[in-house]
């Protein structure tokens, strides 16, 4: 699977916890494309589960994001880009670096998801899967916010994903 874009794009990678994002990530693109709040997390306090810490996360993104599209580097963002005033703040900075942004949205069942989460280090509780369950945007929500294209990713076997289809 290759999933390309323009240079100097930002990829904003969409969907729930245990959906494949970060593995998507790892395997795809160099490790310097790669903006996580949970690595930043991690950083800040030992542990990329300590919520209190997305503020700092947060931050620490926005400035490593600007620096790259500054340079107009290639940048994917690794989160759940689940909540619209998320994804808006990622569209604005696209904008005033006039970069294009695009999304990577994760159809991965929640059953799947489930499962790809049981399997991990750190497993997100089960009532914020099924709260992420229905955060999950349409491929048509996030053209409509303004992102330039939406390619979906399914997950094949929790350690293989390959693209389903683009828009």
């Amino acid at each position: 699977m290759t999933l390309t874009f323009a240079p100097g794009s930002v990829v904003v990678l969409v969907g729930g916890s245990g959906a494949g994002k970060t593995t998507l990530a790892l395997r795809r693109w160099p490790a310097t494309w790669r903006l996580s709040l949970d690595d930043f997390r991690a950083m800040a306090t030992d542990t990329e589960a300590d919520q209190s810490a997305t503020p700092v996360a947060d931050q620490v993104q926005t400035l490593l994001l600007d620096a790259r599209l500054s340079r107009s580097l290639t940048t994917v963002v690794d989160s759940t880009a689940l909540l619209p005033h998320v994804r808006a703040g990622l569209l604005a900075r696209a904008r005033y670096w006039q970069r294009p942004c695009v999304a990577v949205l994760f159809d991965v069942s929640l059953e799947r998801r489930r499962t790809q989460n049981s399997n991990r280090e750190r497993v997100v509780p089960e009532h914020v899967l099924v709260d992420q369950e229905r955060l999950v945007p349409t491929a048509e929500q996030l053209l409509a916010e303004g992102f330039l294209h939406v390619d979906h990713v399914r997950a094949a076997s929790p350690a293989y994903l390959e693209p389903a289809h683009s828009h």
